[in-house]
């Protein structure tokens, strides 16, 4: 008898089933996952033309000329754009934008989303339920913060955009979730940008492979105690292109965090700063240096203790040494500090290792506050 309805129950179970599938609604598609285009084209070996079903050029530029374009971006887009950044939530200034348009790519101008796909999501961030095409947009997966999320970037030049979840409205039943900052607004009306072009190069710059942005810029680097508020500040100089923390100055490569404060590496925490000497100077930022920590305490700053915390310069050559050097005598002899002695190191630097992850941009990502004093 047992085995007689076991027998039976088992027809039933899968009418049942096929019943309750039958009656479900059917899940939204999502289209299908598209790949980051590649950075590995440059100016003498361009890739193939692409045009998007909407027309649009969406072609992958070569490397050399999204660094020439992205020289031109504020700090804050270039951290989120470039950096996979990503701004404060209800800070964006098109969070709360009603107006009719199409919002464009900030660094190559591609269109990415539609006003008439735009909805609030209550998350502090620009969403939408569907790109202006689906080709303008790419999807990475993201396994960031010990999470598995969809990246999106621009399918032209690979710009971070923000990420894609699927909890948006219908018809999609996906929410576009963007930065601001990765966006330009086009009023409807507005022709709409084909693509963006970097300013021509100088006659001097066409038999150098480099770009006009890594021709223009150049780097610094400081160590001031703990790296996530030097870093946070650099960012807001005017002129600065980019900050990332990192380690400097010890005896071994690749070190982590873990290595750098338990294991006696001789790493510094440092900032290394890329700046455009056109709109910031050395001795500008020089001077923020000195006024974001005390150059008077040895290998601590504040409550951090160890001499991954000392205080040093680490110059890229013999001119910002003699500089470096020049502005730290000038202190001492003005008796800056209340006379104290400052303890700063100024040397050649080494190889600058780049921090893990997760503390880049640390202060933006969890709102905790830090030592460091404001020099802006």
């Amino acid at each position: 008898m047992i085995r007689l309805l076991a027998v039976l129950s088992v027809p039933l179970l899968v009418l049942a089933a096929s019943l309750l599938w039958a009656a479900a609604p059917p899940a939204p598609e999502k289209p299908a996952e598209k790949t980051a285009p590649e950075r590995s084209a440059t100016s003498e070996n361009p890739m193939p033309p692409r045009q998007s079903s909407a027309g649009f050029d969406i072609t992958p530029l070569p490397k050399e000329q999204v660094a020439a374009l992205a020289a031109t971006l504020t700090p804050e887009q270039y951290r989120v754009t470039q950096r996979a950044g990503t701004e404060p939530a209800f800070c964006g200034n098109l969070v709360d934008n009603k107006k009719q348009g199409a919002y464009v790519c900030v660094v190559c101008g591609l269109p990415l989303f539609k006003s008439d796909a735009k909805f609030h999501s209550g998350t502090g961030w620009p969403s939408f339920f569907q790109p202006f095409d689906p080709e303008h947009v790419v999807e990475k997966e993201d396994l960031g913060f010990g999470m598995v999320r969809t990246e999106i970037l621009c399918a032209r030049c690979s710009s971070h955009l923000g990420h894609v979840f699927d909890d948006g409205p219908r018809p999609t039943g996906l929410r576009y979730c963007l930065n601001s900052a990765a966006l330009e607004f086009v009023e409807e009306g507005a022709p709409l940008p084909t693509q963006r072009v970097a300013s021509a190069p100088n006659a001097h710059e066409q038999a150098d492979p480099k770009s006009k942005a890594e021709v223009a810029a150049r780097t610094a680097y400081f160590a001031g105690g703990c790296f996530w508020g030097m870093e946070h500040y650099f960012q807001k100089g005017p002129g600065v292109i980019d900050a990332v923390s990192g380690y400097m100055q010890g005896h071994e490569d690749h070190p982590t965090y873990k290595q750098v404060c338990y294991e006696n590496t001789g790493h510094a925490e440092t900032v290394k700063v890329v700046y455009d000497p056109t709109k910031i100077t050395y001795r500008q930022l020089l001077e923020a240096f000195f006024k974001m920590h005390d150059p008077t305490q040895l290998n601590r700053q504040g409550p951090d203790v160890g001499d991954q915390y000392r205080s040093g310069i680490w110059c890229v050559d013999d001119e910002q040494l003699a500089e470096a050097r020049a502005f730290v005598a000038e202190l001492k002899a003005k008796g800056a500090f209340h006379g104290r002695p400052i303890v700063t190191q100024v040397e050649l630097a080494k190889t600058f290792w780049p921090a893990e992850d997760y503390h880049q941009d640390y202060i933006v990502k969890t709102g905790r506050a830090c030592h460091v004093t404001n020099p802006w």
